[in-house]
């Protein structure tokens, strides 16, 4: 009976053309943050085939297990867990989560020497097996892990960038649109430079359908009102820490965040976000990984904005970039 069934469907002429090629995604790390990208990437048909890879082998074949028992319930896709070197030849994109879990009361920066190990042993595996992929680092401290990735990779930089600001800015929005009572999609706010604790809130720039919300003053001149709104940003800020101190890890939000990211490289969508990226000749700063609005696109980070900033946050931002640099100074890699 099956066999008939199949005989006679193989009969049909279907005009499929052969020259297109699966969209191919590599997940490294099958942790919290990991499966979160994985699981919403499956349930938004992201990739054609996904392949999930850990050293904890038998974690991810349960990881495995349980997202694929999902997928009679989602569009059509494959996904596996493998190895770099069985599975990574034909990969469009890397996405690295792999790596040290930051502890509660631990800053990101406080990670990069344990990260630093992984991927002096990492990175170089990647660019063997995936020659040709797009790097996307979610790693924390995402800003250091992504310039150690540039380097140790020698791809062009447009190919090497980070998750950045991509989840502060979305906190930043949601904040704002909570506030205002709007659609989080309606607002137009960024939060650059480490995604960390010396982020910045580009206040000058917020604004609805054109509207600012505050002058190019602001929070200089603040008023009780504005202060109130500028505890939006120690909210965005401390969110991480808040959320590791009661549950662990973050991880659905990011889940979220680089999916976007991906549908932006994947799609070719000349999209604008927050990713950390190489910087050079912007407000002074150079050979360094920090995030302003960027173009992406199938290439990659295609280019960065030229975003005007007022002095105070101009300020903040070259201090977000010595910090970023006195990190970077210590490590040998």
């Amino acid at each position: 009976m099956l066999e008939s069934i199949f005989q006679t469907t193989s009969e049909i002429n279907f005009n499929f053309s052969r020259e297109i090629r699966p969209r191919k995604g590599v997940i490294i790390g099958a942790g919290q943050v990991g499966m979160a990208c994985a699981y919403s990437m499956v349930i938004q048909n992201t990739f054609d085939e996904m392949v999930i890879v850990d050293i904890n082998q038998e974690k991810l074949e349960g990881e495995v297990m349980d997202l694929v028992h999902g997928l009679p319930f989602v569009e059509p896709s494959t996904v596996k867990a493998g190895t770099l070197a069985q599975d990574g030849k034909d990969a469009d994109l890397v996405i690295i989560t792999a790596g040290a879990k930051q502890k509660p009361g631990e800053t990101r920066l406080d990670l990069v020497q344990r990260n630093l190990s992984i991927f002096k042993s990492l990175i170089p595996d990647v660019v063997e097996n995936c020659p040709q992929a797009i790097l996307l680092i979610v790693t924390n401290p995402v800003d250091v892990m992504t310039y150690i990735s540039w380097k140790l990779s020698g791809l062009p930089s447009s190919l090497v960038f980070g998750s950045g600001t991509v989840l502060d800015t979305a906190r930043f929005r949601y904040l704002l649109a909570n506030k205002f009572q709007l659609d989080p999609r309606s607002f137009h706010a960024y939060i650059i430079g480490e995604h960390g604790d010396s982020e910045v809130p580009v206040w000058s720039k917020v604004n609805i359908s054109g509207m600012h919300l505050f002058d190019d003053n602001f929070p200089e001149n603040s008023s009780s009102a504005e202060e109130k709104i500028q505890n939006i940003f120690a909210q965005v800020k401390n969110a991480a820490y808040e959320i590791i101190q009661r549950k662990g890890a973050t991880c659905y939000a990011i889940g979220l965040g680089v999916t976007d990211i991906v549908k932006a490289i994947l799609r070719d969508q000349n999209r604008v976000l927050t990713v950390s990226s190489l910087i050079n000749g912007f407000a002074g700063i150079n050979d360094l990984c920090l995030s302003l609005p960027a173009v992406v696109n199938r290439q990659g980070v295609s280019r960065v904005l030229n975003l005007s900033l007022s002095p105070t946050e101009k300020q903040q931002l070259q201090k977000s970039a010595r910090v970023l640099h006195q990190t970077i100074e210590k490590l040998d890699f």
